[in-house]
Parts: C-alpha cells; sequence; structure tokens
C-alpha cells in the first residue's frame, strides 16, 4: 500500500513538470504564444493587411489603458470559472463538456434573487449560493450516469447543455420575463448587484470570487488528501484503486466543484455585468452563449493548473476585448472574420502542448465513445420487427 501510493506521489510530480520541449510550463506557454503570433500574422499578411499595426491595435485594445485594463478583465472573470469546471473534471481523468449548460442554470437561478428582499451583502451572497447549488445539481445527473451506468461523460454533458439552453430561453421568455420589457427577464436588484470597480467600465468586484475560487480549488487539489485522491485517480485509476483511493468519490466530488464553478460563472454575468443584470431572450442569449466552450479553450491555454488558468482568462479576456479594436483601426481594419481566424491560431497553437499531454486520455474517450456507437448500431431491426 505504501509503496503503491509512493508511486503514485512520483508520478504526479512527474507529471507535474512533464512538458512537450523539456522547458519550463511558464516558457513554453510564451513560445508557443510566440508561434501563435507568428502564424496570425503570416495570415493576415496573405490576406493583405499589415500584421504589425493589427497587433499595436490587438494590445492597445486589450491593455491600453485602465479601460481596456478593466475590459479584458471583465471578460476573464467568467472564464477563468468555466476553465476551472473543465480542468477539475480533467484531473480526475474525466471530460466533462457541461460547463455551457450549468452556466445556464447558474445564470438562471441567481435571477431568483430578485423575488427575495434581502439587503447588501447578502444579496450577493444568496445570488451566488443559488447559481452554485444550480451548477452542481446540473452536473448531478451526468455524474450520475457516469457512476452507475458507465454512460461517457461527454455524450451527457453535451446533451444537458442543449437542454440546459432550451430550458433557460422557455423561462426567459414566459416565467422570468419582465413585465415592463419582454425581451428579458427581470433584473437583478440593485442590493444584489455587485459594484462596478472602475467607474465607466463593465469591471465589477466579481473578479474577486473568480480568483477567489480559483485559489481554492488550487489549495483543494494541492495541498489536501482529497485533492491527492482526485489527481492520483485521473493519473492512473488502477493505481489508485489499488492504493485505497475511491475513484467513484473522487469523480462525484470533481463534477460537483465543477458544476460550482460553472453555476458561478452564470452568477458573474447576471449580477457582476451592467449594465444588463439580466438574462436577454432569444435564441442567441449572447451574453451566456459560448462562455463554457471558451473555458476549455482557457483550461488547455492554462494547462489545467488554477494559477495558469488565471493567467490565460486575462490573455484571453485581452484577446476578446483587443479584437473589437482591431476591426476599426487604421486606414486597413481587419474584418471579423480575420480577426477571428488569427485569435483561434494563436490560441491553437498555445493549447497544442497541453492537449499532447493530454492526448492519451483523449484516446481513450474516443475508444469509449466508439464502442458505445458499435453497441447502438451492432444489430438493426430486420424486416417487420418493431
Amino acid at each position: 500500500m505504501t509503496e503503491t501510493k509512493r508511486t503514485l506521489e512520483s508520478r504526479l510530480l512527474r507529471g507535474a513538470h512533464r512538458t512537450l520541449t523539456g522547458l519550463s510550463p511558464a516558457f513554453e506557454s510564451i513560445l508557443a504564444a510566440v508561434v501563435g503570433l507568428l502564424i496570425g500574422a503570416i495570415l493576415m499578411y496573405i490576406w493583405g493587411f499589415d500584421p504589425w499595426k493589427a497587433y499595436i491595435a490587438l494590445f492597445k485594445g486589450a491593455y491600453g489603458g485602465l479601460y481596456e485594463i478593466s475590459s479584458s478583465l471583465s471578460r476573464a472573470t467568467p472564464l477563468i470559472l468555466t476553465a476551472l469546471t473543465f480542468s477539475i473534471c480533467l484531473r480526475s481523468g474525466m471530460f466533462n463538456i457541461g460547463a455551457e449548460g450549468q452556466l445556464f442554470m447558474g445564470a438562471t437561478a441567481s435571477i431568483l434573487v430578485a423575488y427575495v428582499v434581502v439587503p447588501a451583502p447578502f444579496g450577493q451572497i444568496l445570488g451566488l449560493a443559488l447559481a452554485a447549488v444550480a451548477g452542481a445539481a446540473w452536473s448531478l445527473v451526468p455524474a450520475f450516469l457516469k457512476l452507475t451506468r458507465g454512460v461517457s461523460e461527454v455524450i451527457s454533458t453535451i446533451m444537458f447543455n442543449w437542454i440546459a439552453r432550451w430550458l433557460v430561453l422557455y423561462l426567459t421568455i414566459f416565467l422570468l420575463r419582465d413585465p415592463m420589457r419582454g425581451e428579458k427577464t427581470i433584473s437583478i436588484p440593485v442590493a444584489a448587484r455587485f459594484p462596478v470597480m472602475v467607474p465607466r467600465t463593465d469591471l465589477s468586484y466579481t473578479i474577486f470570487v473568480a480568483v477567489a475560487f480559483a485559489l481554492v480549488i488550487y489549495f483543494i487539489l494541492w495541498h489536501t488528501t482529497v485533492g491527492y485522491e482526485v489527481r492520483a485517480a485521473g493519473l492512473n485509476p488502477t493505481a489508485a484503486r489499488y492504493g485505497g483511493i475511491n475513484n467513484k468519490r473522487t469523480m462525484f466530488l470533481s463534477f460537483i466543484l465543477g458544476g460550482v464553478a460553472a453555476g458561478l460563472a452564470g452568477a458573474t454575468i447576471t449580477m457582476g455585468l451592467p449594465p444588463t443584470y439580466a438574462i436577454y431572450g432569444g435564441a442567441a442569449m449572447p451574453q451566456l452563449t459560448n462562455v463554457g466552450f471558451d473555458g476549455m479553450a482557457v483550461a488547455m491555454v492554462g494547462r489545467n493548473h488554477p494559477i495558469g488558468i488565471i493567467v490565460a482568462a486575462i490573455f484571453f479576456g485581452g484577446l476578446n476585448a483587443g479584437g473589437r479594436v482591431m476591426q476599426f483601426y487604421g486606414s486597413n481594419p481587419v474584418p471579423l472574420e480575420i480577426v477571428r481566424v488569427v485569435m483561434g491560431a494563436i490560441v491553437l497553437a498555445m493549447a497544442i502542448p497541453e492537449l499532447i499531454r493530454i492526448f492519451p486520455a483523449v484516446k481513450k474517450q474516443g475508444r469509449e465513445l466508439t464502442g458505445l456507437l458499435r453497441r447502438l448500431t451492432r444489430r438493426a431491426p430486420k424486416e417487420g420487427e418493431a
């Protein structure tokens, strides 16, 4: 038993420092960012745009002043939390693709604070608590299916994303609708809103909620026995089970913590993003859509480490904020489509080292999905059969 634990600890330490090039993870990420910027520059040059002026516009729009920095941090806030949703489960050996749906449910639950009259700061606390519970609850069914029936969490969480999306749209239109403005839900009351940190910007104190939760996850994963068990189960489930670790318990805990993170991400949008403080209807629901999926990219860039995720989210938020400026800068602005291509090249280049590191887990998930599809299509019904 002791020998097995020592072996797991040794592998965990080696895994923490294993990189694609043998360089430190931070330096490797910087190198990947440079490669991504070069690829983006080449693409812009091919299409007839000036890469130098475009990147000046990008970085000025992201970090060129207090307003720009505030805008970048505001966009980074929910991404920190949705990236943690993916990262926590990946550390335990699972692919939780359900941050999008859990975020939708957390955002909707936070709206319910409008029906309760409570003074600040209890309004903020209640809204966050409702969102966290809703996000965790939405992750319970995929967790139950995984642990009891062996259902792939990739399939179940993706399906639950769509269920959550249309359920929230129904609630927005029919049950939580603002009687004075039919295009949105009722607004979060003033007592439950997070104040704006920098005047005339959309950066609120929810940034501290996201950073604090990331630090809590870091402490749990790297400085507690439970966190050690989660990482050991993700590294080698068989050895972890032999070492006395309950793999099902670690998986369940990972789902719950991931759901809490995504639910809080939804609350940071509805409770801390002026001037809306509500969910706007329509099939797009723009302030919520794709935040969960973007978090997966942030997790890859941040090497699935809570501290790295904070840095990666700020970088990603800067790309989103600066990308808008690229479309209007100079005499030959870069169109939105090219901006998206350049941003995608940069993010992909920075995510490649982590994708290669987790490639064995990706192959395992692929085998599970292939096996499921084969079982579903193994026997087609004969003619005349029901």
